[in-house]
């Protein structure tokens, strides 16, 4: 399967949110709408099921580490200072193995967090990264999905690979976006959780491989977009049919053709499905959504155009149905 879907992967509105909070918070209101307005993301909150894209995420991202002064801008209760990635990278590429990796992760992050502090423990063949709080504030969702998928994207860049994972918990309660975590971990995710955790597969752990200075600034170039959309196509059927889906036209893009592409009966892809909490229409749906939604937002081609090119025979059925997956027209994403 293609590496690219994840390319034109979205998450909802809501699933920054709590980032958008918390970057208000540490800057002045012009900073904020500034930061904003660069990054292509609306001034004000979009409707509940407004849709994000991974490029907006990486250029706030990009511009807010620096112009902040807090490379996780404002999601804990300290500030975390420029180059602090930079050293956490130096130091974890020394490791000899990816145990000994997470390990430095962790220890490295407790010199800096007052607000939590990591435990590593080994249990049940696997290796349990959890984040223990020191206060009794309550979650920063944004922050704790972040932080750990910045374990898991630093342990797949020491590997040269996907790392896989156990299963990935959190110490909140399950949110309105919940499905948007299944496109950023390869695991099983629950929520009301003891505390936020990791797994990783003790066998999965395995040497680190040689990474040179070259791609250590490459990594910390392209940060986040190198670790926070998982690459994976292969953790769910969901994401197994939605690669399928990217590689067919849309004339091509029907339930049978997918399970006999994937090697099994349509009764068989269904149930899978189901077991993912989802069906081949939400899927063929959502990839349309975010093709469109990319594409308005990058490309001058014609509302009417897009229509056509993402399988739809009208702009009226495109306009309608556009309107029901985000709350919003095409043309204000043009706008944004």
């Amino acid at each position: 399967m293609s590496a690219a879907a994840p390319s034109f992967s979205t998450v909802s509105s809501q699933f920054i949110q709590d980032w958008l909070d918390g970057l208000r918070a540490i800057c002045s209101e012009d900073d904020y709408r500034s930061l904003l307005e660069r990054s292509g993301l609306p001034m004000e909150a979009g409707p509940a099921q407004g849709r994000v894209t991974l490029d907006q995420i990486v250029r706030l991202y990009q511009l807010a580490a620096v112009e902040t002064g807090d490379e996780m801008m404002g999601l804990w209760s300290r500030p975390i200072r420029a180059r602090a990635l930079q050293h956490l990278l130096t130091t974890l590429r020394e490791s000899t193995s990816l145990a000994s990796a997470l390990y430095r992760f962790s220890t490295f992050w407790n010199l800096l967090l007052d607000d939590y502090q990591f435990d590593l423990s080994e249990e049940a063949e696997t290796y349990a990264l959890r984040l223990i709080p020191q206060t009794d504030a309550p979650a920063q969702r944004f922050g704790h999905m972040l932080i750990l998928k910045l374990a898991h994207g630093i342990l797949s860049w020491l590997a040269r690979q996907e790392v896989p994972l156990a299963g990935v918990a959190f110490a909140f309660e399950p949110p309105s976006f919940e499905e948007d975590y299944a496109v950023i971990f390869p695991a099983p995710i629950r929520f009301s959780a003891p505390a936020t955790t990791i797994r990783v597969p003790t066998k999965a752990l395995g040497p680190v491989q040689i990474r040179s200075s070259d791609d250590l600034d490459r990594f910390l170039e392209n940060a986040p977009r190198d670790w926070i959309f998982t690459r994976s196509q292969e953790h769910t059927q969901s994401l197994r049919v939605r690669a399928y889906l990217t590689e067919v036209p849309w004339e091509a893009a029907h339930l049978g053709a997918a399970a006999n592409a994937l090697h099994m009966t349509p009764r068989t892809l269904i149930r899978r499905l189901e077991a993912d909490g989802t069906s081949f229409q939400a899927i063929k749906d959502g990839l349309r959504r975010d093709i469109a939604i990319r594409r308005l937002q990058l490309e001058e081609a014609s509302i009417e155009a897009i229509a056509q090119d993402v399988g739809f025979s009208s702009a009226a059925s495109f306009h309608k149905a556009f309107h029901r997956w985000t709350g919003a027209t095409p043309s204000s994403y043009r706008r944004r």
